[in-house]
């Protein structure tokens, strides 16, 4: 009997769920409805075109939001090159460090520079470029009178002839000072890229434009209009103007283009630069959905009875279920990792707002930390690549420059050449003058082969206790082999004192090896060829440059010359 009870209780707590509940509510207002319907429907039609402009402003304030992801990881790079340079350049290694520190993991940035106080390029990780003239650059003259981070508008870069945009970091905002200004060259690709998954509604266009109305970045499909001026002209004055109106840097305006076309457009401005990104909808294509849905409308009121008890039935699923559903969507989305995800209050009923804005506050805190933990990172990434007693990159920085030269010099098909260098016995000189002076000596071999890498376009590492090594790009056998020689005399005129050592003064074994990388070659070949010569050296009484026979494409490594 109480079983029985029980299941009646339970199947009466169904029949009244909530869609049951609803169908009852919505049977009591059939007859206002249908007598108001006129009203309902102009009131729908004024919902749905305040539900565009709302959906255009959030889009344009989200693919801002999503360019200055960008900018923000730019500065936060340039800043800290600025650091390590600031602080290397006392010692003259500074531009051997930014080489170094180069990172290939942010493929946005195209090149990094060092721009000296007269305009020319002292430095960059595109060797090609250095010695350009860049001083009558706006953003040059703008970061050394502001001493601030400037972002350019587009230009067509001297140095690779491609359209760009240029940030720029003068090194005086963080000592003052005549200093040198950090430049990045930012791809605009990338930007376009960030727009791929934007403004799919039909008729809606999203550009990024710098302050003369360039388009810098489009959507896939529009990037034939990167580089041009936008159509109309006058839509930016209108921008502006409403900008200066509203005195904030977002809003929505109505707008008669050029051709009589009306449109709704909706504009954001990315912080930290002169770019604004504009979202521009046809206003014919978006009341033409609308018209399409109030006919629809219409016809659905004939059968208002019918449709009323349904619609009813599924009303939960958009008043409750539905919103649910959305804040667990961007909660999973946030939860992969994709921090850009957020709730549009415009899509979820009023009480579900405060929920919404919560989350967006929540994750936009969490952006900036992971920005700076990123920016933290960087930083931490540059002191591991480096040697701290020679000042030169150490092990991990020297197999980060040489997989870099590697894929380069495949691409190209250039050769490459490395020298491994040996202070001979080290452990005796140790062992004799004490470590601190050990250190020393090592210290002088560092500022020594900085000194020949910058001379010949190379790169030069600490491999290991008192082994070196020297990258020379684009280098053949016999430069390598005279790169060596230099190495070699240059260290013995240092004329370290030592008296275990057959010429009374530190020396060093160097050995070279030269290779043209083919494709699934192995780096170690070139590592294993240097090594060997090295040891080749050694052997024939030191003080010597050994030179490693052609390293062929096969995994054999030919014997010795001589």
């Amino acid at each position: 009997m109480i079983g029985t009870i029980s299941c009646k209780t339970c199947g009466l707590k169904t029949l009244l769920g909530i869609r049951a509940r609803l169908v009852i509510l919505a049977l009591i207002l059939v007859v206002p409805l249908m007598l108001d319907r006129v009203w309902l429907l102009e009131a729908s039609r004024a919902k749905q075109l305040n539900q565009v402009a709302n959906e255009l402003s959030e889009l344009a304030k989200h693919t801002a939001n999503a360019q200055r992801e960008i900018i923000s990881t730019v500065q936060a790079v340039l800043k800290s090159s600025a650091y390590i340079y600031a602080t290397a350049a006392h010692e003259g290694r500074g531009c051997a460090i930014l080489r170094a520190s180069l990172r290939v993991d942010l493929p946005w940035i195209r090149s990094l520079s060092i721009v000296g106080p007269d305009g020319t390029i002292q430095c960059s990780t595109l060797p090609h470029i250095v010695g350009f003239q860049v001083g009558d650059r706006d953003y040059i003259k703008t970061a050394l009178t502001q001493h601030e981070f400037v972002v350019s508008d587009y230009i067509l870069s001297r140095a690779t002839g491609l359209p760009t945009i240029i940030a720029a970091y003068p090194v005086s905002a963080l000592d003052g000072g005549p200093q040198p200004v950090v430049v990045a060259a930012i791809d605009l690709t990338w930007m376009s890229d960030m727009l791929a998954r934007r403004g799919g509604r039909a008729g809606v266009s999203v550009f990024l434009v710098d302050s003369r109305g360039i388009i810098l970045a489009a959507r896939p499909d529009q990037t034939h209009l990167i580089g041009q001026q936008i159509k109309d002209t006058s839509l930016l004055e209108a921008v502006t103007l409403r900008e200066i109106n509203l005195d904030r840097e977002a809003g929505s305006i109505a707008f008669t283009a050029a051709d009589g076309e009306r449109e709704a457009v909706s504009f954001a401005r990315v912080a930290g630069t002169r770019a604004r990104m504009i979202v521009t909808m046809n206003q014919a294509a978006m009341l033409g959905d609308v018209d399409r849905d109030i006919t629809t409308a219409y016809l659905e009121l004939a059968l208002v009875v019918v449709l009323t008890l349904l619609g009813a039935w599924f009303a939960s699923e958009r008043l409750i279920i539905r919103p649910i559903r959305i804040m667990t969507e961007m909660t999973n989305r946030f939860g992969r990792g994709d921090l850009t995800a957020r709730t549009t209050s415009a899509r979820l009923p009023r009480e579900f707002v405060p929920l919404a804005r919560a989350f967006n506050t929540m994750a936009t805190q969490l952006a900036a930390r992971q920005r700076e933990m990123i920016a933290a990172n960087d930083r931490l990434t540059v002191i591991a690549s480096l040697d701290m007693v020679s000042g030169l990159a150490n092990r991990r920085g020297f197999q980060s420059r040489l997989d870099f030269e590697w894929m380069r010099a495949l691409q190209e098909g250039h050769s490459l050449s490395l020298l491994m260098i040996d202070v001979d016995h080290f452990k005796q000189f140790n062992d004799s003058y004490g470590h601190p002076e050990g250190d020393a000596c090592l210290r002088r071999m560092g500022t020594a082969l900085t000194a020949i890498a910058d001379d010949h376009g190379g790169f030069a590492a600490r491999y290991g206790g008192e082994e070196f090594g020297l990258l020379l790009p684009g280098t053949d056998a016999a430069e390598a082999l005279r790169v060596g020689e230099i190495v070699r005399a240059t260290v013995e005129r240092l004329a370290i004192p030592h008296v275990t050592n057959l010429a009374r003064v530190v020396t060093v074994s160097v050995g070279t090896a030269t290779v043209a990388p083919v494709e699934f070659q192995r780096q170690d070949d070139l590592v294993e060829a240097a090594d060997t010569a090295l040891y080749a050296a050694k052997r024939r009484g030191r003080n010597t440059v050994v030179e490693h026979a052609p390293i062929r494409a096969s995994a054999d490594i030919t014997s010795l010359a001589g």
